[in-house]
């Protein structure tokens, strides 16, 4: 699939990759990187036409982000989290919108979705206290999306998120990690922030599309399941870091000469040759299936069909294990690279690191998503919203 923003992002690709030890250093994205993005038009790519966006088929999204992954997994994992943003605003009210792009369409937005805090509803809008952690990011940004359930009369009336201006929220500098050190993680705190109606969104309106953005966004992006988007936002760049790494693997290999067994050029290994193939065979599987996915429930959407139910849990089903097959493959062919791989400015170890540190986060859970797969297979009811 082409489109001119993929032309940019590769030939923005080398200049990343040597800025990848830096975000490490940093703790954050370097502000080139952000502005190479930015003019590259990435950030463009699900934002809203009326706001200068390419409102684009989300899979060239995703392939934008694994790209990005495969040079710098915190660049990546950035691109990604604050790029799918501009999807979820346009889903929120036009006023909304206005508050964020009236003045800037290039302001950036972080989020952290776990319900760490809660509103509570007063006169307007809403009350909102909580701490948030994990937010990436958060540095880049102006604004902030955060979920926590409402409260009212003391009990939980419904689960939303609420956006925030950065005068509202403080961010506490957290974010020291063994993996995905540029990301800039860092937790967001928000005291008796007071949040207008309209900046509050409804995940339930989400779900069933009745969300308010999409009065004036009516492109078919804005149709997609929140349950495919998110996660598979979270699983492209780690699928994106395994293709870094086999790249990087066949690389050394193919230069590497063996001490242990008497100058044996690895390339001439016959067990070296099937770690590749299997590798790649399973970087490719992971990627076409979450790939897949995303395509054939746009291409409903595009001719105006719903997206039914089973194409939904499959998709769940089947991000959680293509964040499985790159795990494996990262680990396997790490494990075959030899000490030099070990080195600290190496790209196999940094890329094995980010990409074990983004393993971790909530929706690359496999039980859970393959659990309410196979009730859904059974007839059982599905209680989980990430789908």
């Amino acid at each position: 699939m082409q489109h001119e923003v993929l032309g940019r992002i590769d030939a923005l690709l080398p200049a990343i990759r040597e800025r990848a030890a830096e975000a490490e250093e940093l703790r954050v994205l370097p502000e080139q990187t952000l502005t190479d993005l930015q003019e590259a038009g990435f950030f463009k790519l699900l934002q809203p036409s009326q706001w200068g966006g390419y409102e684009a088929n989300p899979v060239v999204f995703y392939e934008a982000v694994r790209r990005l992954a495969g040079a710098c997994g915190s660049t990546g994992w950035v691109a990604g989290i604050v790029g799918v943003h501009n999807w979820h605003l346009a889903l929120f009210s036009q006023q909304a919108q206005e508050d964020v792009w009236g003045v800037d369409p290039n302001t950036r937005i972080s989020s952290s979705y776990a319900p760490m805090g809660a509103g509570e509803v007063v006169e307007g809008g809403y009350k909102v206290n909580g701490s948030w952690a994990w937010s990436s990011g958060s540095a880049h940004a102006e604004w902030i999306v955060v979920g926590g359930p409402v409260f009212k009369d003391g009990r939980a009336v419904d689960f939303v998120s609420y956006l925030i201006p950065r005068a509202d929220y403080v961010i506490d500098d957290v974010w020291h990690v063994v993996g995905l050190k540029g990301t800039g993680s860092n937790t967001l705190k928000v005291k008796d922030a007071f949040v207008p109606s309209h900046r509050v969104l409804s995940f339930k309106a989400m779900s069933n599309l009745t969300a308010p953005g999409l009065e004036n966004n009516t492109a078919p992006v804005y149709k997609m399941p929140w349950g495919t988007i998110h996660p598979t936002t979270i699983s492209t760049p780690i699928v994106g870091m395994a293709y870094g790494v086999y790249d990087a693997h066949v690389e050394h290999q193919g230069k590497r000469v063996r001490a242990a067994f008497a100058g044996e050029k690895a390339k001439d290994d016959p067990f070296a040759k099937v770690r590749v193939a299997e590798a790649a065979s399973d970087i490719d599987a992971a990627w076409r299936q979450l790939s897949g996915n995303v395509a054939d429930e746009y291409a409903l959407i595009v001719a105006g069909e719903e997206v039914p139910m089973s194409l939904r849990m499959a998709a769940r089903r089947d991000q959680v294990r293509a964040t499985g097959r790159a795990i494996a493959s990262i680990d396997r062919l790490f494990e075959a690279s030899g000490a030099t791989a070990l080195v600290t400015d190496g790209v196999i170890q940094r890329l094995w690191r980010d990409a074990h540190a983004g393993r971790v986060h909530a929706a690359n859970d496999p039980e859970r998503a393959y659990v309410m797969y196979g009730g859904s297979e059974f007839g059982l009811p599905i209680a989980d919203t990430m789908v």
